[in-house]
């Protein structure tokens, strides 16, 4: 018998969640554990650095996600080796509540949600009527009794992810949802309760599917044309009946648009009597993310730590912006005087480059100013420089030429708009005027600068968002697709934390997996 606590009613949860004063991660199940199901329970316990989170673990066949002729009743039962699995995943307690725990009185006599039809007019969604309104509802009975801070879902249900993600969201509920890459097997079948009913000459039809899907992403990468319909066809010939294989947006659901880096091929198929879900993603290039958004506002401290856990490249646009301020500065040139900023600016040889401190070194023609730039006096002139068409149009460039390959998060001014505009994720990142003062003396202070009263510095950065925000060329604006992100109150794990979930909305763990 497991040694974790097994909890079987209402009662037995309220009491031990009632004893629990660690943040409480839910990973919901609802059994025939495997592989799939280990790893979630084994992130949940990796999230919290620490390790004093506790993983409750939820076993319930949900009723209302099961449709008609759908296999509720034979759905894989076997309790005691899921005890044991979650046990040895690291769970803390296993919750496996009854059908009359969850609903008393009878699933039809509690309210049911509808799912939106946008988020469910494709994939499973379109061909199981009713199974993801049955996901919601029972979701927020789940949610509403565990009272989690974070939810573990495993990607390889990605429609169902989505939307859950939706309905957290539409909700308000204060948790916390994170994703976990699809486990496959060595023959690259994903790992799902299912794959038991399969015989061994159905198992050897059924990795059609993967090997199929990982082709296509291979070819994607490659910047090759998908055809569905050739994918269906061998799909289809190797002895799978294909239920749909359709290609949407990952995010949305909804169909791709034609300058899209990143959407999802997924497939229903029958096995036999088994349906076999998969999917992949189709990605042309590495993802970029765009943080944008006024001066002081902490863009650089988060952006490079961000960077740094997504093992991403930094690329600080402000720093290049400050880079060539100086070197007009030190060259006593009127940056209004055009033809001499060109002259300037044409053997330009401007590098970004990492150190065995971590922090990023500046080296403009052949000369460090990583500490320099960040003088009082760049900063006061650096709205200047950078309002001048010269230098915007050398610096956009060659920030596109870093950015071809992807692979990247990007800070600095227009970064959303004019710079990469088909940025995978564009952040505008800000936080009040009294705030980015604060932060600015904390700065100042770090570097042994001459710290102003802070209702001079209030003004100062008054002054340069009225300068960045109203000059002619590459004024600040907010990119329509933009999300904006208010940094009061909040310290630097906050932040990064909710660029990550924000990322992960886009980027999928098993497109883009933590450093």
């Amino acid at each position: 018998m497991p040694q974790i606590p097994i909890l079987k009613t209402l009662a037995d949860l309220r009491l031990w969640r009632n004893q629990q004063e660690s943040p409480l991660h839910f990973v919901p199940t609802m059994g025939g554990l495997h592989r799939g199901h280990s790893q979630l329970i084994t992130n949940g316990k990796k999230l919290d650095s620490i390790n004093s989170s506790k993983v409750l673990v939820s076993i319930f066949v949900n009723p209302l996600q099961f449709g008609a002729n759908e296999d509720f009743n034979s759905y894989p039962r076997d309790l005691e080796s899921d005890y044991k699995k979650s046990e040895e995943a690291g769970a803390s307690a296993v919750w496996a509540p009854s059908i009359e725990e969850i609903f008393p009185g009878g699933a039809d006599t509690h309210f049911q949600l509808k799912v939106p039809q946008q988020l469910q007019q494709y994939l499973c969604g379109a061909n199981r009527p009713g199974h993801f309104d049955g996901v919601a509802s029972v979701m927020v009975q789940l949610l509403k009794l565990v009272r989690p801070q974070v939810l573990i879902l495993g990607e390889k249900d990605w429609q169902q992810l989505v939307i859950l993600r939706h309905l957290i969201n539409d909700l308000g509920l204060p948790i916390r949802i994170h994703g976990v890459a699809t486990v496959r097997d060595q023959d690259g079948m994903a790992y799902s309760s299912r794959n038991c009913y399969l015989s061994h000459s159905e198992r050897s039809q059924a990795i059609n599917l993967p090997h199929e899907l990982q082709k296509a992403s291979q070819k994607a990468q490659a910047r090759q044309i998908i055809n569905t319909t050739k994918i269906q066809k061998k799909l289809e010939k190797s002895g799978l009946k294909v239920e749909y294989l359709e290609t949407v947006d990952p995010e949305l659901l909804q169909p791709v648009r034609a300058d899209q880096n990143l959407c999802l091929l997924a497939a229903a198929v029958r096995c036999g009597k088994t349906r076999l879900i998969d999917h992949t993603f189709l990605m042309n290039r590495k993802p970029i993310v765009a943080i944008d958004g006024p001066a002081g506002a902490g863009k650089s401290t988060v952006t490079k730590a961000f960077a740094e856990k997504m093992n991403l490249t930094y690329l600080d646009t402000g720093a290049m912006y400050r880079a060539v301020t100086w070197l007009i500065q030190q060259k006593n040139i009127d940056p209004s005087k055009h033809s001499k900023v060109k002259e300037t600016l044409k053997d330009l040889r401007l590098d970004l480059k990492p150190s065995s401190s971590g922090v990023q070194r500046i080296i403009i023609n052949s000369q460090d100013v990583t500490e320099i730039i960040r003088s009082p006096e760049v900063t006061s002139f650096v709205s200047t420089v950078a309002a001048q068409a010269p230098v915007r149009e050398t610096l956009t460039n060659l920030q596109k030429d870093f950015g071809k390959q992807g692979g990247l998060v990007a800070e600095g001014r227009d970064i959303g708009t004019a710079v990469f505009p088909h940025a995978d994720l564009k952040i505008f990142l800000t936080a009040s005027i009294k705030e980015r003062a604060r932060r600015r003396v904390i700065d100042l202070k770090e570097k042994n600068f001459k710290i102003p009263n802070i209702s001079e510095l209030e003004n100062q950065i008054m002054t340069r968002d009225n300068l960045d925000s109203t000059r002619e060329i590459s004024p600040l604006v907010k990119a329509e697709d933009a999300i904006e992100l208010i940094t009061d109150g909040m310290d630097i794990d906050e932040v990064i934390n909710n660029l990550i979930d924000m990322f992960r909305v886009k980027v999928p763990t098993e497109v883009w997996p933590y450093s």
